[in-house]
Protein backbone atom coordinates (compact mmCIF):
# COMPACT_ATOMS: atom_id res chain seq x y z
CA UNK A 1 0.00 0.00 0.00
CA UNK A 2 1.11 3.59 -0.58
CA UNK A 3 -0.64 5.33 2.30
CA UNK A 4 0.19 5.65 5.99
CA UNK A 5 -1.76 4.12 8.84
CA UNK A 6 -1.86 6.28 11.96
CA UNK A 7 -2.43 4.20 15.09
CA UNK A 8 -3.34 6.35 18.09
CA UNK A 9 -2.70 4.67 21.43
CA UNK A 10 0.24 2.39 22.21
CA UNK A 11 -1.38 0.06 24.71
CA UNK A 12 -1.58 -3.62 23.80
CA UNK A 13 -4.53 -3.02 21.48
CA UNK A 14 -2.66 -0.32 19.57
CA UNK A 15 0.54 -2.36 19.47
CA UNK A 16 -1.38 -5.35 18.15
CA UNK A 17 -3.01 -3.25 15.43
CA UNK A 18 0.32 -1.66 14.50
CA UNK A 19 2.08 -5.04 14.30
CA UNK A 20 -0.67 -6.57 12.13
CA UNK A 21 -0.56 -3.56 9.80
CA UNK A 22 3.24 -3.49 9.61
CA UNK A 23 3.14 -7.15 8.59
CA UNK A 24 1.15 -6.15 5.49
CA UNK A 25 3.90 -3.73 4.48
CA UNK A 26 1.98 -0.65 5.60
CA UNK A 27 3.87 2.41 6.81
CA UNK A 28 2.74 2.75 10.41
CA UNK A 29 2.94 5.83 12.61
CA UNK A 30 2.18 5.05 16.26
CA UNK A 31 1.09 7.99 18.42
CA UNK A 32 1.04 7.76 22.23
CA UNK A 33 0.10 10.43 24.78
CA UNK A 34 2.42 9.07 27.47
CA UNK A 35 6.21 8.95 27.39
CA UNK A 36 6.22 5.17 27.00
CA UNK A 37 4.16 2.42 25.39
CA UNK A 38 2.16 -0.29 27.11
CA UNK A 39 -0.81 1.56 28.59
CA UNK A 40 -2.30 -0.56 31.39
CA UNK A 41 0.07 -3.42 30.58
CA UNK A 42 3.61 -2.25 31.25
CA UNK A 43 6.44 -2.38 33.76
CA UNK A 44 7.98 0.52 35.69
CA UNK A 45 10.44 1.15 38.50
CA UNK A 46 8.75 1.82 41.85
CA UNK A 47 10.98 3.79 44.26
CA UNK A 48 8.91 2.83 47.33
CA UNK A 49 9.79 -0.82 46.70
CA UNK A 50 13.11 -0.34 44.99
CA UNK A 51 11.87 -2.81 42.38
CA UNK A 52 10.53 -2.92 38.86
CA UNK A 53 6.89 -3.99 38.94
CA UNK A 54 3.94 -4.21 36.57
CA UNK A 55 1.09 -1.74 36.82
CA UNK A 56 -1.19 -4.75 37.13
CA UNK A 57 -0.75 -8.47 37.66
CA UNK A 58 -1.97 -10.53 34.72
CA UNK A 59 -2.52 -14.26 34.51
CA UNK A 60 -2.51 -15.76 31.04
CA UNK A 61 -3.51 -19.26 29.99
CA UNK A 62 -2.06 -21.55 27.36
CA UNK A 63 -5.41 -21.29 25.53
CA UNK A 64 -4.92 -17.56 24.90
CA UNK A 65 -4.12 -18.25 21.27
CA UNK A 66 -4.12 -14.62 20.07
CA UNK A 67 -1.69 -13.59 22.79
CA UNK A 68 0.72 -16.44 22.21
CA UNK A 69 0.57 -15.91 18.44
CA UNK A 70 1.28 -12.18 18.92
CA UNK A 71 4.31 -12.96 21.09
CA UNK A 72 5.67 -15.35 18.48
CA UNK A 73 5.20 -12.81 15.70
CA UNK A 74 7.03 -10.01 17.53
CA UNK A 75 9.87 -12.27 18.63
CA UNK A 76 9.23 -12.14 22.36
CA UNK A 77 11.76 -14.07 24.49
CA UNK A 78 10.90 -17.76 24.68
CA UNK A 79 10.98 -17.60 28.49
CA UNK A 80 8.87 -14.42 28.71
CA UNK A 81 6.01 -16.43 30.19
CA UNK A 82 6.56 -18.90 33.02
CA UNK A 83 4.26 -21.56 34.40
CA UNK A 84 3.90 -25.22 35.35
CA UNK A 85 4.15 -27.97 32.76
CA UNK A 86 0.52 -28.94 33.36
CA UNK A 87 -2.75 -27.23 34.22
CA UNK A 88 -2.38 -26.97 37.99
CA UNK A 89 -3.97 -24.30 40.19
CA UNK A 90 -3.10 -24.39 43.89
CA UNK A 91 -5.71 -22.88 46.23
CA UNK A 92 -5.87 -22.06 49.93
CA UNK A 93 -8.86 -21.30 52.16
CA UNK A 94 -7.99 -18.79 54.87
CA UNK A 95 -11.10 -19.65 56.85
CA UNK A 96 -10.45 -23.38 57.19
CA UNK A 97 -6.73 -23.68 56.48
CA UNK A 98 -7.43 -26.22 53.73
CA UNK A 99 -5.25 -26.39 50.62
CA UNK A 100 -5.85 -28.18 47.35
CA UNK A 101 -4.74 -28.14 43.73
CA UNK A 102 -7.17 -28.12 40.84
CA UNK A 103 -5.77 -30.35 38.07
CA UNK A 104 -7.77 -30.54 34.83
CA UNK A 105 -6.61 -33.36 32.54
CA UNK A 106 -5.05 -32.38 29.19
CA UNK A 107 -7.84 -33.53 26.87
CA UNK A 108 -11.33 -32.14 26.24
CA UNK A 109 -13.12 -35.03 27.93
CA UNK A 110 -13.07 -33.83 31.57
CA UNK A 111 -12.43 -37.10 33.38
CA UNK A 112 -10.56 -35.18 36.05
CA UNK A 113 -13.86 -34.29 37.77
CA UNK A 114 -14.22 -37.99 38.62
CA UNK A 115 -11.02 -37.92 40.71
CA UNK A 116 -11.42 -36.44 44.18
CA UNK A 117 -7.74 -35.52 44.31
CA UNK A 118 -8.04 -33.36 41.21
CA UNK A 119 -11.14 -31.38 42.09
CA UNK A 120 -12.24 -28.96 44.82
CA UNK A 121 -12.66 -30.60 48.26
CA UNK A 122 -16.27 -31.18 49.27
CA UNK A 123 -17.57 -31.26 45.69
CA UNK A 124 -19.06 -34.01 43.52
CA UNK A 125 -18.45 -34.74 39.87
CA UNK A 126 -21.98 -33.74 38.86
CA UNK A 127 -21.51 -30.32 40.46
CA UNK A 128 -19.20 -29.41 37.57
CA UNK A 129 -22.04 -29.56 35.05
CA UNK A 130 -23.33 -26.13 36.10
CA UNK A 131 -21.38 -24.13 33.46
CA UNK A 132 -23.08 -26.10 30.69
CA UNK A 133 -26.13 -23.94 31.32
CA UNK A 134 -24.02 -20.88 30.52
CA UNK A 135 -22.84 -22.38 27.26
CA UNK A 136 -26.37 -23.27 26.21
CA UNK A 137 -27.78 -19.86 27.17
CA UNK A 138 -25.07 -18.03 25.21
CA UNK A 139 -25.39 -20.12 22.06
CA UNK A 140 -26.61 -17.94 19.21
CA UNK A 141 -27.33 -14.92 21.40
CA UNK A 142 -26.33 -11.39 20.44
CA UNK A 143 -23.91 -9.58 22.78
CA UNK A 144 -25.63 -8.67 26.03
CA UNK A 145 -28.79 -10.68 25.20
CA UNK A 146 -28.12 -13.96 27.00
CA UNK A 147 -28.78 -12.72 30.55
CA UNK A 148 -26.66 -12.85 33.70
CA UNK A 149 -24.77 -15.73 35.25
CA UNK A 150 -26.94 -15.40 38.34
CA UNK A 151 -30.01 -16.12 36.22
CA UNK A 152 -28.54 -19.23 34.59
CA UNK A 153 -26.68 -21.08 37.35
CA UNK A 154 -26.76 -21.33 41.14
CA UNK A 155 -24.20 -18.89 42.54
CA UNK A 156 -23.78 -20.62 45.88
CA UNK A 157 -22.27 -23.68 47.49
CA UNK A 158 -18.71 -24.98 47.96
CA UNK A 159 -17.87 -25.28 44.27
CA UNK A 160 -19.09 -21.78 43.48
CA UNK A 161 -17.25 -20.29 46.47
CA UNK A 162 -14.02 -22.16 45.79
CA UNK A 163 -13.87 -22.27 42.00
CA UNK A 164 -16.46 -20.53 39.85
CA UNK A 165 -16.58 -17.31 41.85
CA UNK A 166 -12.80 -16.70 42.01
CA UNK A 167 -12.22 -17.81 38.42
CA UNK A 168 -15.12 -15.85 36.88
CA UNK A 169 -14.47 -12.78 39.02
CA UNK A 170 -10.83 -12.73 37.90
CA UNK A 171 -11.79 -13.12 34.23
CA UNK A 172 -14.71 -10.68 34.22
CA UNK A 173 -13.70 -8.24 36.98
CA UNK A 174 -17.38 -8.06 37.84
CA UNK A 175 -19.48 -9.94 40.39
CA UNK A 176 -20.37 -13.14 38.49
CA UNK A 177 -24.00 -12.92 39.62
CA UNK A 178 -24.48 -9.77 37.55
CA UNK A 179 -22.06 -10.63 34.74
CA UNK A 180 -22.97 -11.35 31.14
CA UNK A 181 -23.43 -15.02 30.27
CA UNK A 182 -21.99 -14.61 26.79
CA UNK A 183 -18.67 -13.26 28.04
CA UNK A 184 -18.40 -16.01 30.66
CA UNK A 185 -19.25 -18.70 28.10
CA UNK A 186 -16.51 -17.51 25.73
CA UNK A 187 -13.93 -17.62 28.52
CA UNK A 188 -14.99 -21.11 29.59
CA UNK A 189 -15.20 -22.41 26.03
CA UNK A 190 -11.66 -21.27 25.20
CA UNK A 191 -10.09 -22.48 28.46
CA UNK A 192 -11.67 -25.17 30.66
CA UNK A 193 -13.95 -26.28 27.85
CA UNK A 194 -10.94 -26.85 25.64
CA UNK A 195 -9.26 -29.13 28.18
CA UNK A 196 -6.24 -28.83 30.41
CA UNK A 197 -3.91 -28.11 27.49
CA UNK A 198 -5.63 -24.72 27.19
CA UNK A 199 -5.57 -24.04 30.94
CA UNK A 200 -1.89 -24.06 31.82
CA UNK A 201 -1.26 -20.84 33.83
CA UNK A 202 1.38 -18.47 32.46
CA UNK A 203 2.89 -15.43 34.18
CA UNK A 204 5.26 -12.76 32.84
CA UNK A 205 7.79 -13.18 35.64
CA UNK A 206 10.29 -10.77 34.07
CA UNK A 207 7.62 -8.15 33.52
CA UNK A 208 4.90 -7.25 31.04
CA UNK A 209 7.16 -4.87 29.14
CA UNK A 210 9.72 -7.60 28.57
CA UNK A 211 7.04 -9.99 27.35
CA UNK A 212 4.94 -7.68 25.20
CA UNK A 213 5.88 -4.02 24.92
CA UNK A 214 9.62 -3.99 24.24
CA UNK A 215 9.51 -6.75 21.59
CA UNK A 216 6.55 -5.07 19.84
CA UNK A 217 8.30 -1.69 19.70
CA UNK A 218 11.46 -3.35 18.40
CA UNK A 219 9.43 -5.27 15.77
CA UNK A 220 7.78 -2.06 14.56
CA UNK A 221 10.98 -0.02 14.50
CA UNK A 222 12.77 -2.68 12.47
CA UNK A 223 9.98 -2.43 9.88
CA UNK A 224 10.20 1.32 9.51
CA UNK A 225 7.35 2.34 11.80
CA UNK A 226 7.54 5.74 13.47
CA UNK A 227 6.88 5.92 17.22
CA UNK A 228 5.81 9.35 18.49
CA UNK A 229 5.38 9.79 22.25
CA UNK A 230 3.85 12.74 24.11
CA UNK A 231 1.08 13.18 21.53
CA UNK A 232 -2.39 13.50 23.04
CA UNK A 233 -5.28 13.50 20.58
CA UNK A 234 -7.73 16.37 21.10
CA UNK A 235 -10.04 16.04 18.10
CA UNK A 236 -10.77 13.97 15.02
CA UNK A 237 -11.85 15.87 11.92
CA UNK A 238 -14.14 13.77 9.72
CA UNK A 239 -15.01 15.11 6.27
CA UNK A 240 -16.72 13.51 3.32
CA UNK A 241 -16.89 9.95 4.59
CA UNK A 242 -13.28 9.87 5.77
CA UNK A 243 -11.00 11.09 8.53
CA UNK A 244 -9.13 14.13 7.21
CA UNK A 245 -7.17 15.40 10.21
CA UNK A 246 -6.03 14.41 13.68
CA UNK A 247 -5.59 17.35 16.06
CA UNK A 248 -2.91 16.55 18.62
CA UNK A 249 -1.90 18.86 21.45
CA UNK A 250 1.33 19.83 19.70
CA UNK A 251 0.23 20.10 16.07
CA UNK A 252 -2.35 18.67 13.65
CA UNK A 253 -1.64 15.69 11.41
CA UNK A 254 -3.27 15.70 7.99
CA UNK A 255 -4.65 12.36 6.78
CA UNK A 256 -3.97 11.90 3.09
CA UNK A 257 -6.42 10.34 0.61
CA UNK A 258 -4.70 6.94 0.91
CA UNK A 259 -4.13 7.14 4.67
CA UNK A 260 -6.14 5.47 7.41
CA UNK A 261 -6.49 5.65 11.18
CA UNK A 262 -6.86 3.22 14.09
CA UNK A 263 -8.00 4.73 17.37
CA UNK A 264 -6.89 2.41 20.19
CA UNK A 265 -8.06 4.59 23.04
CA UNK A 266 -10.19 4.15 26.20
CA UNK A 267 -13.96 4.26 25.68
CA UNK A 268 -14.41 7.52 27.58
CA UNK A 269 -11.90 9.17 25.24
CA UNK A 270 -13.63 7.75 22.16
CA UNK A 271 -16.93 9.08 23.49
CA UNK A 272 -15.49 12.61 23.48
CA UNK A 273 -13.72 12.29 20.14
CA UNK A 274 -16.50 10.49 18.26
CA UNK A 275 -19.87 11.36 19.82
CA UNK A 276 -22.51 8.75 19.13
CA UNK A 277 -20.08 5.84 19.04
CA UNK A 278 -21.39 3.04 21.30
CA UNK A 279 -19.10 2.66 24.31
CA UNK A 280 -19.42 1.07 27.76
CA UNK A 281 -20.47 3.54 30.45
CA UNK A 282 -19.81 1.58 33.66
CA UNK A 283 -16.46 0.32 34.85
CA UNK A 284 -14.93 -1.81 37.60
CA UNK A 285 -11.72 -1.33 39.53
CA UNK A 286 -8.80 -3.57 40.42
CA UNK A 287 -6.46 -3.24 43.39
CA UNK A 288 -2.94 -4.62 43.24
CA UNK A 289 -0.61 -4.85 46.24
CA UNK A 290 3.15 -5.38 46.07
CA UNK A 291 5.55 -6.28 48.88
CA UNK A 292 9.36 -6.21 48.66
CA UNK A 293 9.94 -9.61 50.20
CA UNK A 294 11.59 -12.53 48.42
CA UNK A 295 9.14 -15.48 48.64
CA UNK A 296 10.35 -18.57 50.51
CA UNK A 297 11.53 -21.55 48.49
CA UNK A 298 8.63 -23.67 47.33
CA UNK A 299 6.04 -20.88 47.30
CA UNK A 300 3.76 -21.46 44.29
CA UNK A 301 4.08 -18.91 41.50
CA UNK A 302 0.31 -18.45 41.62
CA UNK A 303 -2.01 -19.18 44.54
CA UNK A 304 -5.78 -18.77 44.50
CA UNK A 305 -7.03 -17.59 47.89
CA UNK A 306 -10.59 -17.79 49.24
CA UNK A 307 -11.97 -16.60 52.54
CA UNK A 308 -9.89 -13.43 52.73
CA UNK A 309 -9.21 -10.08 51.12
CA UNK A 310 -6.47 -11.56 48.95
CA UNK A 311 -7.77 -13.30 45.83
CA UNK A 312 -4.70 -14.20 43.75
CA UNK A 313 -1.21 -14.25 45.18
CA UNK A 314 1.79 -14.10 42.81
CA UNK A 315 5.21 -15.13 44.11
CA UNK A 316 7.68 -13.35 41.85
CA UNK A 317 11.40 -13.97 42.39
CA UNK A 318 11.81 -10.63 44.20
CA UNK A 319 8.39 -9.86 45.65
CA UNK A 320 4.88 -10.94 46.54
CA UNK A 321 2.05 -9.36 44.56
CA UNK A 322 -1.69 -9.61 45.11
CA UNK A 323 -4.63 -8.92 42.81
CA UNK A 324 -8.13 -8.11 44.03
CA UNK A 325 -10.79 -7.86 41.31
CA UNK A 326 -14.10 -6.03 41.35
CA UNK A 327 -12.52 -3.82 43.97
CA UNK A 328 -14.78 -0.75 43.95
CA UNK A 329 -15.43 -1.27 47.67
CA UNK A 330 -11.73 -0.72 48.39
CA UNK A 331 -11.15 2.50 46.47
CA UNK A 332 -11.66 4.72 49.53
CA UNK A 333 -9.89 2.41 51.99
CA UNK A 334 -6.63 3.84 53.43
CA UNK A 335 -3.70 2.41 51.50
CA UNK A 336 -1.62 1.45 54.54
CA UNK A 337 -4.59 -0.26 56.14
CA UNK A 338 -5.07 -2.33 52.99
CA UNK A 339 -1.38 -3.16 52.87
CA UNK A 340 -1.37 -4.35 56.51
CA UNK A 341 -4.44 -6.55 56.09
CA UNK A 342 -3.17 -8.10 52.86
CA UNK A 343 0.30 -8.68 54.29
CA UNK A 344 -1.06 -10.51 57.34
CA UNK A 345 -2.81 -12.90 54.97
CA UNK A 346 0.38 -13.42 52.95
CA UNK A 347 2.35 -14.03 56.14
CA UNK A 348 -0.16 -16.64 57.28
CA UNK A 349 -0.14 -18.39 53.92
CA UNK A 350 3.65 -18.50 53.64
CA UNK A 351 4.89 -18.66 57.21
CA UNK A 352 6.89 -15.42 56.98
CA UNK A 353 7.28 -12.53 59.44
CA UNK A 354 4.12 -10.52 60.12
CA UNK A 355 5.94 -7.17 60.25
CA UNK A 356 4.86 -5.04 57.31
CA UNK A 357 7.69 -4.76 54.72
CA UNK A 358 8.09 -2.10 52.03
CA UNK A 359 4.85 -2.06 50.09
CA UNK A 360 2.93 -0.41 47.29
CA UNK A 361 -0.82 -0.30 46.63
CA UNK A 362 -2.00 0.42 43.09
CA UNK A 363 -5.68 1.25 42.64
CA UNK A 364 -6.95 1.24 39.05
CA UNK A 365 -10.39 2.85 39.21
CA UNK A 366 -11.47 2.13 35.63
CA UNK A 367 -9.49 -1.04 35.06
CA UNK A 368 -12.14 -2.72 32.87
CA UNK A 369 -15.63 -2.12 31.61
CA UNK A 370 -18.31 -3.71 33.79
CA UNK A 371 -18.96 -7.14 32.27
CA UNK A 372 -22.75 -6.86 32.61
CA UNK A 373 -25.24 -7.54 29.82
CA UNK A 374 -25.97 -3.80 29.56
CA UNK A 375 -22.33 -2.88 29.01
CA UNK A 376 -21.64 -5.87 26.75
CA UNK A 377 -24.37 -4.58 24.44
CA UNK A 378 -22.69 -1.14 24.26
CA UNK A 379 -19.42 -2.33 22.70
CA UNK A 380 -18.50 -0.96 19.29
CA UNK A 381 -17.22 -3.11 16.46
CA UNK A 382 -13.76 -2.55 15.01
CA UNK A 383 -15.22 -1.30 11.74
CA UNK A 384 -16.88 2.11 11.67
CA UNK A 385 -19.07 3.93 9.18
CA UNK A 386 -15.98 5.87 8.12
CA UNK A 387 -14.04 3.58 5.74
CA UNK A 388 -10.55 4.79 6.71
CA UNK A 389 -11.21 4.60 10.47
CA UNK A 390 -11.17 1.54 12.74
CA UNK A 391 -11.37 1.12 16.51
CA UNK A 392 -9.33 -1.09 18.83
CA UNK A 393 -9.35 -1.70 22.56
CA UNK A 394 -10.36 -4.45 24.96
CA UNK A 395 -13.70 -2.64 25.31
CA UNK A 396 -14.60 -3.17 21.64
CA UNK A 397 -16.65 -6.15 20.51
CA UNK A 398 -14.25 -9.07 20.72
CA UNK A 399 -16.55 -11.55 22.47
CA UNK A 400 -14.18 -11.45 25.44
CA UNK A 401 -14.11 -9.37 28.61
CA UNK A 402 -11.31 -6.84 29.27
CA UNK A 403 -8.23 -9.04 29.13
CA UNK A 404 -4.83 -9.10 27.44
CA UNK A 405 -6.26 -11.66 25.03
CA UNK A 406 -9.17 -9.34 24.21
CA UNK A 407 -6.90 -6.32 23.72
CA UNK A 408 -4.60 -8.15 21.32
CA UNK A 409 -7.53 -9.65 19.43
CA UNK A 410 -9.08 -6.20 19.08
CA UNK A 411 -5.98 -4.83 17.38
CA UNK A 412 -6.04 -7.65 14.84
CA UNK A 413 -9.74 -6.96 14.28
CA UNK A 414 -9.01 -3.29 13.57
CA UNK A 415 -6.33 -4.14 11.01
CA UNK A 416 -8.67 -6.59 9.33
CA UNK A 417 -11.48 -3.99 9.24
CA UNK A 418 -9.25 -1.59 7.31
CA UNK A 419 -8.22 -4.40 4.98
CA UNK A 420 -11.85 -5.23 4.23
CA UNK A 421 -12.46 -1.57 3.39
CA UNK A 422 -9.56 -1.66 0.94
CA UNK A 423 -7.47 0.67 3.08
CA UNK A 424 -4.45 -1.61 3.41
CA UNK A 425 -3.02 -4.94 2.32
CA UNK A 426 -4.20 -8.25 3.62
CA UNK A 427 -4.14 -8.13 7.44
CA UNK A 428 -3.04 -11.01 9.60
CA UNK A 429 -6.27 -12.72 10.65
CA UNK A 430 -5.00 -14.90 13.50
CA UNK A 431 -7.19 -14.66 16.56
CA UNK A 432 -9.87 -12.48 15.01
CA UNK A 433 -13.10 -12.80 16.99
Amino acid sequence: MTGTVHVVGAGLAGLSAAVSLAETGAHVVLHEAAKQAGGRCRSYYDPALGLTIDNGNHLLLSGNRSTLDFMQRIGAPEDALTGPDEAAFPFADLRTGERWTLRPNPGRLPWWVLRAGRRVPGTRARDYLAPLSLMMAASGSAPGKSGTIGEKMACEGPLYDRLWHPVLLAALNTDPRESDVGLAATILRETLGAGGRACRPLVAVEGLSTAFVDPAIRFLTERGAEIRYGRRLRAVQVGANRVERLDFTDEPTLIGPDDSVVLALPPWVIEDLLPGTPTPKAFRSIVNAHFAVRPPEGAPLLLGVVGGLTEWLFAYPDRFSVTISGADRLLDAPREELARQIWLEIAELNGVARELPSWQIVKEKRATFAATPEEAARRASAATRTPNLALAGDWTETGLPSTIEGAIRSGTNAALALSRNGMCGRAQAQGVA
